[in-house]
C-alpha cells in the first residue's frame, strides 16, 4: 500500500476532517439564520458556532478512543490535545477576541475624528475564540461523529 493509500484509509483522520467540515458549514449555516447574510469566510474562519476546533479535535480522540481503546497511548494523546485546544478556545482565544472588539471600536472612533489611516483590511479579526457553549456544541458534534463513523 502506498503512503497516499494509507492516508485516504486512515479512519482517525478522516473523521478528524469531517468533524471539521461539519462545523465549519453548520457555522455558515448558524451565522447566515442569525445575521440574514452569507459571508464566504464563516466556511474557513475561525469563531462561531459550533466551534470546528472542538468537532475536529473530539473527532479525533473519540474515533481514537474507538479504534485504540481507552488505555491506549494514542487515545491518551487526542484527549490531553482536545483538553488543552478546548480550553484555549475559550481562554486566551476568546479574550484576544474581545480585544480585537473594543481595538476595531476605538479606531473607528479615531477614524471619525479623522485622526486614522486604518482600513477595512487591516481591522484585528474579532472572530478567533468562543463561548463554552460554542465549544461544548463542537465537542458533541466531534463525538457524535466518532460514534457515527468510528
Amino acid at each position: 500500500m502506498n503512503y497516499l493509500e494509507e492516508l485516504l484509509h486512515n479512519t482517525i483522520l478522516i473523521n478528524a476532517v469531517i468533524g471539521w467540515f461539519c462545523a465549519q458549514i453548520l457555522k455558515t449555516i448558524t451565522h447566515l439564520i442569525i445575521n440574514k447574510k452569507f459571508v464566504w469566510e464563516r466556511l474557513i474562519g475561525d469563531g462561531g458556532m459550533p466551534s470546528a476546533h472542538s468537532a475536529t479535535v473530539c473527532a479525533l480522540a473519540g474515533t481514537t478512543f474507538l479504534h485504540c481503546g481507552p488505555s491506549s497511548p494514542e487515545f491518551a494523546i487526542a484527549a490531553i490535545f482536545a483538553i488543552i485546544v478546548m480550553h484555549d478556545a475559550t481562554g486566551v482565544r476568546f479574550e484576544t477576541g474581545k480585544q480585537a472588539k473594543i481595538l476595531n471600536e476605538m479606531m473607528e472612533i479615531f477614524r471619525n475624528m479623522g485622526n486614522s489611516t486604518l482600513t477595512a483590511e487591516e481591522k484585528l479579526k474579532e472572530f478567533v475564540g468562543h463561548t463554552k457553549l460554542q465549544v461544548a456544541m463542537g465537542a458533541l458534534l466531534g463525538i457524535v461523529i466518532a460514534v457515527i463513523l468510528g
